[in-house]
């Protein structure tokens, strides 16, 4: 399972930039290519912050849609507009984002020559440090 692998990666670089400081929020960013189960990554981000001092539950995550681009005609799609995709070419896609251009074409001109702009991967876009107080 991935979701464990990247929770231990988030936990890490959260670690990493509180320095030991209290983290108050950790906003994510799940890209929909990532297909990333979000109860699994919660109870594995849980395990892995017990004994950090980082509280599991100050972890929010919000989803990036994936986006394309067109090389040939430049028209900007997203997954809603390819229709009929299955749940197992979802399912390649998602194992290798790279396959993507066996099984999507651009809903405008029907080419196979695009970009993923968006929805790969896992991000963390914000972290919320507490500060000391003045003294």
């Amino acid at each position: 399972m991935h979701e464990w692998a990247l929770a231990e990666a988030t936990v890490e670089t959260v670690r990493r930039e509180a320095a030991g400081r209290r983290v108050v929020s950790v906003q994510l960013a799940f890209g929909e290519l990532q297909q990333v189960d979000r109860d699994i990554f919660a109870a594995a981000v849980a395990e892995c912050a017990a004994g950090t001092g980082i509280d599991a539950s100050v972890f929010r995550v919000e989803e990036e849609p994936a986006r394309f681009a067109c090389r040939v005609c430049d028209r900007p799609w997203s997954l809603a507009d390819v229709p009929g995709l299955t749940e197992d070419e979802r399912e390649a896609v998602h194992l290798l984002p790279e396959a993507a251009h066996a099984y999507l074409r651009c809903p405008g001109c029907g080419s196979t020559d695009f970009d993923v702009v968006a929805g790969r991967g896992v991000t963390v876009t914000a972290i919320e440090l507490e500060t000391e107080a003045p003294r």
